[in-house]
């Protein structure tokens, strides 16, 4: 025994040897709830079968032909671009005007900052129900609110053209706390020689914010950017308790087709639904990728 634990000792001595133990329980996380459930998806998507894994047959890229003549499928990939397009750069404009405004260490500012991070730590879930009672065009306070001062009752939720602007300006409500905080932590590393500097040479606030402030935290701004689309584009705990896709499927995104094909009604298609999220993954991928060297390369030339 103790010459195994010498041998133990002796193996893991070496700094880079240590490091694989280190993270090893991050690796083992990610292996099971990671990678082979996204092998499991790859081999269903070429399957024909349901959720119950019955009848199970191989159908090959079929599916994937049956991506392109899907209208279902389209109108979900447009909304979710469209709920990506808006609700990342609103959620990153208004954390970045905030994160300026509470980054110095006040004690207002470092009520203020907690206070706009509090929603980011609750769940879409339960944020989503109370914002379905909000919005609820009888009881809701906000469409009784229009009504007192002589507007019409909007039905927030309920309209197809409303219903998905309701769930973006929800989702940065709830989000950009989060983000904020991040680029608070970002803008208080920057020196403040800098800022000196630069009022010595006359240069307002507003130069200041954008020769000074953005290129020096571009890296927090990418992670945010990257970050901030990905859950956009994976959408679907608040509209699937608040509108379920509708109406007309105005609000129908990649998550929740994938749920309604593979788990909501019957046939339960369990290989198309992966198909789709083998779709889904592959925008992602594509996304991200091409988000990632946009923004190496600026940091590179604002390094130079």
């Amino acid at each position: 025994m103790t010459n195994r634990i010498r041998a133990f000792t002796k193996f893991i001595n070496k700094p880079e040897r240590a490091a694989y133990l280190f993270i090893l329980p991050a690796m083992l996380i990610i292996t099971f709830f990671t990678l082979i459930p996204l092998a499991a998806t790859l081999g269903i998507s070429l399957l024909k079968m349901d959720v119950f894994l019955k009848d199970a047959d191989f159908n090959g890229l079929r599916h994937f032909v049956r991506l392109f003549k899907d209208g279902k499928f389209w109108n979900a990939l447009y909304n979710t671009g469209f709920f990506a397009i808006i609700e990342v750069p609103l959620q990153i404009g208004f954390s970045l005007i905030a994160a300026v405004f509470v980054s110095r260490n006040t004690r207002f500012r470092k009520f203020i900052r907690s206070t706009l991070f509090l929603p980011s730590v609750c769940s879409l879930t339960a944020i989503g129900i109370m914002w379905s009672f909000l919005l609820d065009p009888q009881t809701g306070l906000y469409p009784q609110f229009l009504t007192e001062i002589g507007l019409p009752r909007l039905e927030f939720l309920r309209d197809p053209n409303l219903a998905m602007p309701s769930i973006i300006l929800m989702t940065v409500w709830r989000s950009f706390g989060y983000t904020m905080i991040i680029l608070v932590a970002a803008i208080q590393n920057i020196p403040e020689s800098y800022y000196e500097a630069a009022q010595l040479d006359g240069a307002g606030k507003v130069s200041q914010f954008f020769r000074i402030t953005i290129p020096s935290i571009i890296p927090a701004l990418s992670f945010c950017v990257i970050t901030a689309t990905i859950a956009a584009l994976q959408v679907f705990d608040q509209i699937f308790v608040t509108t379920k896709g509708g109406p007309l499927d105005k609000t129908e995104t990649m998550v929740t087709y994938i749920y309604s094909t593979g788990f909501g009604t019957a046939p339960y298609d369990l290989g198309y639904a992966s198909a789709i999220s083998v779709a889904l993954l592959l925008v992602i991928m594509v996304v991200t990728l091409s988000m990632n060297r946009y923004f190496l390369s600026k940091e590179s030339t604002d390094a130079h």
